[in-house]
């Protein structure tokens, strides 16, 4: 009998991989180090396999590894409609009120429930926080004004949950995914979904790196829903990711500056950091600060600027995000190392195992 796979899109070469469902993380690796990290040679033949924690090993003195430090909220609601019934609902963006005189919060949402969402039903949740939807946007999602005695970032502090990916199909469990679906250095609160690259990290493996002389840096990109929605028939290819908000502070960019100067590579944690760096990036391969929205979309014949290795994970199929890396690497490659990762039991997606792609080392293995 065939596996059940990811829905293959044959028209997208190189963004397109079938994946037996068993192969998808479902849970994190018991220790988050632990993970199993897949060394890639860019544009090559060559690969080794490793556990994330000797990812020391795999880095020089000298280099920079640039982190995305945005901190995902329980952005998930569970609210009943009329009548009783339930809905799910996914806090995505926090809209400017098109009538401030109604007072409120407006959020663009993407919700579930039995039966068609309608515009003007209403909606109630705990802690006495109310919706009612607004209008349905061309982008899919609702858009719908709430009301309650506290911000709606408040509100879900208390009664929100963690917004693990549909692909995830289990019961959240308090005890773990609230810790493990962020990372160790989270801080400035905005994603709802994690910067998955960082969370291999434990504290005592960056104390390892810095003593090693490996540089870190932080910026901050807040993770927004588009960037895991996966290619439709009829759509480009891939779909224009919508602007993202991000900070890329002064001591980062001067901490690149310096990378360069003492012949360092700049190593981009996740398609995150990868992003940004390359938005804020001169022909020079210079970075600047800056704050703003990210909507660069990274595809092929893309020149990397100021990216020498990417730290990422296994990616779903027609994305942006695997667009990106085999943008990064080549598409060859890149389906190479997927084969590779596949026949030899790697986990795949958020809660998966990781892979390194850079410039070759001698000792590692051919593909």
């Amino acid at each position: 009998m065939k596996p059940a796979c990811v829905d293959s899109f044959r028209e997208a070469p190189g963004l397109d991989y079938e994946l037996p469902a068993a192969r998808i993380a479902l849970w994190p690796a018991p220790e988050r180090d632990g993970s199993r990290l897949l060394e890639v040679e860019r544009h090559g033949k060559r690969l080794g396999h490793y556990r994330f924690r000797d990812l020391p090993r795999l880095v020089r003195k000298g280099d920079l590894l640039v982190l995305n430090d945005s901190r995902v909220f329980p952005a998930r609601l569970r609210g009943t409609r009329r009548g009783g019934r339930p809905v799910e609902v996914l806090l995505t963006e926090l809209l400017p009120s098109t009538d401030p005189s109604s007072g409120g919060e407006c959020w663009a949402v993407l919700a579930r429930g039995s039966g068609r969402l309608r515009e003007g039903e209403a909606w109630s949740f705990a802690g006495g926080l109310t919706a009612e939807v607004i209008r349905r946007r061309e982008d899919e999602r609702l858009e719908v004004r709430f009301h309650g005695p506290a911000t709606v970032l408040e509100a879900a502090a208390s009664i929100g949950e963690t917004p693990l990916p549909p692909y995830i199909r289990r019961a959240i469990e308090p005890e773990l995914d609230p810790h493990r679906y962020q990372t160790v250095y989270a801080d400035p609160v905005g994603s709802c979904a994690a910067p998955t690259a960082g969370l291999h990290f434990t504290p005592e493996l960056l104390d390892r790196l810095q003593k090693d002389g490996v540089q870190l840096a932080r910026l901050t990109l807040h993770v927004g829903w588009a960037t895991f929605r996966p290619l439709r028939e009829g759509d480009s290819m891939p779909p224009r990711l919508p602007p993202e908000p991000y900070v890329l502070p002064e001591a980062t960019a001067k901490a690149v500056a310096a990378t360069r100067c003492r012949g360092g590579r700049v190593i981009a944690v996740g398609t995150t950091c990868a992003r940004v760096l390359e938005a804020r990036a001169t022909d020079a391969g210079e970075v600047r600060a800056g704050r703003g929205s990210c909507g660069l979309t990274i595809t092929a014949g893309h020149s990397f600027r100021a990216v020498d290795a990417l730290l990422t994970n296994f990616h779903l199929p027609r994305t942006t995000l695997l667009a990106l890396v085999s943008a990064f690497t080549g598409v060859s490659t890149t389906l190479a190392a997927y084969r590779t990762a596949l026949a030899s039991g790697y986990r795949f997606y958020s809660y998966g195992d990781a892979m390194l792609i850079q410039a070759g080392r001698e000792g590692a293995d051919a593909l």
